[in-house]
């Protein structure tokens, strides 16, 4: 699990194409400053498994699902990415809960002067977005200040601007986002008791949601 702090701006230092996969290389001191083989560390909010670390970098494997769901298959040496270190028990909670498995990607819009940024909304995860309500961006924990059919808009202080790659996204640019998954629960347990009508759910396309590699 993770909260959607970011501890780090990382970088990616080498992409290796594999038979339908990606090996990544990444390099982040503080979140392999105690990383081993087996551990999990969040990549831009798409929980990822350490195959290997040497020295301030580790290298992960990103499957042919997670490609295709994530922002990841579009990364490319020298990008920053959000690094984030697997929550410890008893850690505090300063974000939300999230599993790192990505929904689905949205588009960076535009940023205000007063500092809301506005980000197109798949329409199949609009239903589980509202005011106020958490949503990841990126890896990053984010309150809802508005919500439209097709977008969302975020408030955004300096911090998170100058130490996550929001600060750095352009317009057109993709974000990974990840809903609560407390919304997608409520709605599998309520379903049953709904007319069928309009009832849908997100493929998540497993256990793992396609965004979380199985564990070696």
């Amino acid at each position: 699990m993770f909260t959607g702090i970011v501890e780090e701006l990382g970088e990616i230092t080498a992409v290796e194409e594999l038979t339908e996969a990606a090996r990544l290389a990444v390099r982040g001191p503080l979140v392999t400053s105690d990383a081993k083989h087996g551990d999990s560390i969040a990549v831009n909010g798409v929980c990822l498994t350490v195959v290997e670390v040497s020295g301030d970098t580790f290298t992960v494997d990103v499957v042919h699902e997670t490609l295709r769901r994530s922002s990841l298959a579009k990364v490319a040496t020298g990008d920053r990415v959000n690094l984030e270190r697997a929550t410890a028990l008893g850690d505090r909670l300063g974000g939300h809960i999230m599993q790192g498995h990505v929904d689905g990607t949205g588009v960076f819009l535009s940023r205000d002067p007063d500092g809301l940024t506005h980000f197109a909304l798949p329409p199949e995860l609009a239903r589980y977005v509202v005011e106020k309500g958490s949503i990841a961006v990126d890896g990053v924990s984010l309150t809802v200040a508005a919500i439209s059919a097709e977008e969302f808009s975020v408030a955004l202080i300096p911090t998170t601007l100058e130490l996550t790659t929001l600060g750095r996204r352009e317009p057109g640019e993709s974000v990974n986002l990840e809903v609560d998954v407390l919304a997608k629960y409520v709605e599998k347990l309520a379903a049953p008791h709904l007319p069928s009508s309009g009832r849908h759910t997100v493929d998540n396309g497993g256990t793992d949601g396609g965004t979380k590699e199985q564990r070696g």
